[in-house]
Parts: C-alpha cells; sequence; structure tokens
C-alpha cells in the first residue's frame, strides 16, 4: 500500500468531510425524541419482565419448599 503525505491526507480528509449530509436541527431533536421513547418503552418491558420471572420463581421456590 502505497504511502500518502500528511498534506494529501488533509486534503483528502477534508474532502470526505464536506461530502457527508448533517442531519437538521428537526431531525436531531426527533431522533432523540424517538431514542427516549424506546428507552421509556424497553425499560417498562423489562420492568414487567422481571416482575413476572420474579413472581414465577418465587412461586417455584415457595412449592418446593
Amino acid at each position: 500500500m502505497p504511502r500518502t503525505s500528511p498534506i494529501k491526507f488533509l486534503q483528502e480528509v477534508r474532502a470526505e468531510g464536506q461530502k457527508v449530509t448533517w442531519p437538521t436541527r428537526r431531525e436531531t431533536a426527533i431522533t432523540t425524541l424517538m431514542v427516549g421513547i424506546m428507552t421509556a418503552a424497553s425499560s417498562i418491558f423489562f420492568l414487567i419482565a422481571d416482575l413476572i420471572i420474579r413472581f414465577v420463581v418465587t412461586s417455584i421456590i415457595g412449592w418446593a419448599g
């Protein structure tokens, strides 16, 4: 693989950086909101799953003991 000079490398990095399409403020806000909603939904799901598993395990332990 041929080595490139640091100046050439920085020029290529700058060219690639200009190709990036940055999200708008609205897109960022919507994405942030969706992450928050999904985090809350996941938390509720795992809370309910944990409660059910705890109930089943304590029932089995109480029944066996």
